[in-house]
């Protein structure tokens, strides 16, 4: 099989969907890689790491995709229209977001992965991108906060005095919260955090922060592991016991969303009038509409004294390390449709997870597809 890596098209992306160490992995596996020549650059893979690892390096596109049955990438993007039917894609599309390509895509009988919908089962954990990618968007998020406040997160004891710990409240505790909570700790801040899932309290807890508890009517939580919608009710009960942490907090980090659902607000502009002058959110919720109505895509924006930070896809902040454990996770998919014996991509179409994660291609079964994709 002939495996095409291009540069990423999207805005304020830098990661890259294989780095050398992947693709020597699919080479020995008996494929042949097309990269295309600075599609490593903003993540630090160089070329020359790339053709050392035994890709073929080149710069024309045309060429790649001329060349290409199996396209590897991060985001979607109009490349994915120029592959020959019957070629395959794997990434994270965002699909329902994409809902026009994905239609022209169908017709074309390009048959598409898209990684985010891959089931979060023990089985699936090493092809498990939001995992990987959130984990690092939550370090990420605390830094760029630690960033732009203006004051030390541990205590400080001087012979001038002492200096409190930074208070921080993370709303949201799934994967990027809970390593927000972690980061925010070995920084040595006071931790406080919220979710509406009852059931990560004790997770919480176990990292040293302080679980904000509501009392919910209802399960707050899908079969997949990911927070509901909840009722206007609690919506409101909610607001009123977060917005007394909200007050006295240095840096606040939201990372609540709901799957194919704008972000909820968690942080409305009467709550930031009455935060500390200084203090600072950081809206991980910012691509999906921010957990909070003030914040600004990819800007810092200042609201009565308080700091807004809406930069967008933090992993790729990160982006060598970010580039790394995405590509392993491609490889880790790629890997449980290769027929080792036959040296041959074979997807199996009744295994779960290949089931999940098929979103378009008129050569898969009409099951598969997604209704509002067709």
């Amino acid at each position: 099989m002939q495996i095409g890596i291009l540069k990423e098209q999207a805005n304020y992306e830098k990661r890259v969907a294989a780095t050398p160490e992947t693709v020597k992995k699919y080479i020995n596996l008996g494929c042949r890689v097309f990269v295309e020549s600075k599609a490593g650059a903003d993540s630090f893979y160089t070329d020359q790491a790339y053709k050392d690892a035994g890709a073929t390096v080149e710069k024309s596109v045309d060429t790649i995709i001329k060349n290409t049955q199996m396209l590897l990438a991060v985001q979607a993007s109009d490349h994915m229209n120029k592959l020959e039917k019957g070629s395959y894609a794997l990434g994270m599309f965002n699909p329902f977001k994409n809902e026009t390509l994905f239609k022209k895509l169908n017709k074309s009988g390009i048959i598409v992965f898209s990684m985010e919908l891959i089931p979060r089962i023990s089985r699936a954990q090493s092809m498990d991108v939001l995992s990987s990618q959130t984990n690092l968007a939550g370090y990420r998020a605390v830094i760029e906060g630690m960033n732009v406040l203006n004051r030390a997160m541990p205590m400080m004891m001087t012979a001038a005095g002492s200096i409190r710990p930074a208070k921080t409240v993370v709303l949201g505790a799934g994967v990027a919260g809970l390593q927000a909570i972690a980061t925010a700790k070995r920084m040595g801040s006071q931790v406080f955090a919220f979710d509406v899932r009852p059931a990560v309290k004790e997770q919480v807890e176990s990292l040293g922060a302080t679980f904000i508890d509501v009392e919910s009517d209802k399960n707050a939580e899908t079969t997949g592991g990911y927070a509901k919608e909840m009722s206007a009710d609690y919506k409101k009960r909610q607001q009123a016991k977060t917005a007394e942490a909200l007050k006295e907090a240095d840096l606040v980090i939201t990372t609540a969303l709901i799957p194919g659902k704008p972000a909820p607000t968690l942080i409305s502009e009467d709550i930031v009038k009455e935060m500390k002058p200084g203090s600072v959110i950081v809206d991980m919720a910012i691509e999906s509409g921010g957990n909070c109505p003030l914040t600004k895509l990819n800007k810092i924006e200042v609201y009565n004294n308080v700091m807004l930070v809406g930069y967008p896809n933090l992993p790729s902040r990160i982006a060598f390390d970010a580039s790394a454990l995405y590509a392993r996770n491609l490889y880790s998919f790629f890997d449980l449709m290769w027929d080792k014996e036959l040296k041959y991509f074979k997807p199996k179409w009744d295994d779960e997870i290949v089931h999940a994660a098929v979103v378009s291609g008129n050569n898969t079964p009409t099951h598969f597809k997604k209704e509002s994709l067709k």
